[in-house]
């Protein structure tokens, strides 16, 4: 199962959802259903942007979970 840990990251670097969405270029929209895990993928131009913005990794924005 892959979990989505943007508000963490997010929360961590203390940007709203408004302030990411101004700077990436992306909709406050499509934001909030990653962000709540509504999605089921994601483009890698937006993991991009995010990432680049957050000047983090992917790993720190998705998260594997193991499930049996």
């Amino acid at each position: 199962m892959i979990i989505v840990r943007l508000d963490r990251v997010m929360a961590d670097r203390k940007m709203s959802l408004k302030e990411l969405s101004e700077k990436t270029g992306l909709s406050t929209v499509n934001l909030s259903k990653l962000k709540n895990g509504h999605v089921k993928a994601i483009r890698f131009s937006t993991l991009n942007a995010i990432c680049t913005e957050l000047k983090c990794q992917p790993r720190d924005i998705l998260e594997f979970i193991y499930d049996l």
